[in-house]
């Protein structure tokens, strides 16, 4: 997220194909209606990519999966990650687990008292996800990227600039990440919204405030960050690199959490620089990508990234490759202003190629509701294309299997 708290067995090719055919086979057997047309907000808006195999990007797309026949607002609620305040997730939360209405659930430090306490609330969680139709694990995750932002007491200990500054940053980078795996497995979950591949520009701008940038080198960024996902994803916890395409533009004040932000960044020097990380993780195979909230010219210079299919299908999935599952930023940034209510804002996010829409907020559930409610009803009439709705619930079901 762009603000520091708000919030083995046989060989690699086997694994993604066997987890591939599983996802596919569990959304055949949920039963199903013929796709929609797509029927896009945005105009020009691309084809919906291919299920892959095992959300790897390193993975080569496979068929279409059989067309699922899911209610339409289980397949609105398994591309949702809800919040809630406090120490134990309310009633309705654990009601719309068991009835298949959620994808995953976010937690920050106020939601943590204890490693114990939060592993009992997980079991919680996981316990309704079980009894649910899908009885696949919920996708569970947190920002523990190390140094100020850690959501959870524990490793990693240095922040990514201290990383970058070590004498043996790679190492540094691949113990981040081994510590940060392990420890997000120990209470039971399977999604890190870490590491942030932006390459900062000066001292001090946004991301070096906080210490969240390796370096100021691009190929820096790039080998601590793939090193730190190649660590991390072997002991069950899924990498989600951070903020594509990049914010290390960002000046200090330029935090997207608050306002609308533009990074005017000639294309050459964003492929180059901001986007060089991701590419690099993307061939390491980071299983999720979160997107930026900024507005990047060069690339759409009406909406920001995370809004745009020019940037998401065909930066992202078109050019740099990735086939894995896609992440908003928290869809009630200020940076969305302009862009109406929660509702509006998340389907014009699934519209651009968003697989997962991530509702931080933690009211409850309250903003994860409103987020359903308006998905299944753009699904519903074809604002929101059913096929590709069917196509992202594929990979988040495929990542829910095996993260």
């Amino acid at each position: 997220m762009a603000m520091i708290e708000h919030p083995r067995a046989r060989g690699p090719l086997f694994r993604l194909l066997f987890i591939a055919a599983f996802a596919s086979a569990w959304l055949a057997a949920c039963g199903g209606a013929s796709a929609t047309s797509r029927a896009s907000l945005e105009a020009g808006g691309s084809a919906p990519p291919a299920t892959t195999a095992g959300g790897n990007g390193g993975a080569s797309p496979s068929p279409q999966p059989t067309t699922p026949k899911l209610s339409v607002t289980q397949l609105a609620g398994a591309r949702v990650i809800y919040s809630y305040a406090g120490l134990e997730p309310p009633p309705s939360l654990l009601a719309q687990i068991r009835a298949g209405e959620v994808g995953g659930v976010i937690f920050f430090g106020s939601n943590v008292s204890s490693l114990g306490q939060i592993h009992g609330v997980i079991k919680q969680l996981q316990a309704a996800a079980k009894a649910s139709p899908a009885h696949l694990p919920l996708l569970l995750m947190t920002d523990q990227e190390g140094g100020q932002v850690r959501r959870l007491p524990g490793a990693p200990v240095l922040s990514e600039k201290q990383i970058g500054e070590q004498r043996d940053a790679a190492a540094a980078a691949t113990a981040a990440g081994t510590g940060a795996g392990q420890l997000l497995t120990s209470v039971g979950m399977n999604v890190n919204l870490a590491p942030v591949l932006d390459v900062y520009r000066t001292a001090g701008d946004f991301d070096d405030q906080f210490q969240r940038s390796y370096s100021s080198d691009p190929a820096t960024v790039a080998r601590l960050g793939s090193s730190f996902v190649t660590a991390q994803q072997p002991t069950g916890v899924a990498a989600t690199v951070k903020h594509f395409p990049g914010l290390g533009a960002a000046t200090a004040p330029q935090n997207t959490d608050d306002r609308p932000v533009t990074l005017n960044v000639p294309l050459a020097q964003l492929r180059s620089i901001d986007e060089l990380p991701f590419r690099a993780a993307i061939e390491a195979g980071a299983k999720l990508v979160m997107s930026s909230w900024a507005v990047y010219p060069a690339l759409d210079p009406t909406r920001p990234a995370g809004l745009s299919s020019k940037v998401i299908e065909g930066e992202l999935r078109g050019r740099l490759g990735f086939h894995g599952v896609t992440i908003t930023d928290s869809i009630d940034a200020g940076a969305l202003s302009a862009y109406g209510s929660l509702g509006n804002r998340a389907v014009l996010a699934a519209n651009a190629g968003a697989d997962l829409i991530l509702c931080s907020q933690p009211s409850s559930g309250v903003q994860g509701i409103t987020v359903v409610q308006a998905l299944a009803h753009a699904i519903s009439s074809g604002k929101v294309s059913k096929a590709a709705t069917q196509a992202s619930v594929a990979r988040i079901l495929t990542l829910r299997a095996h993260p």
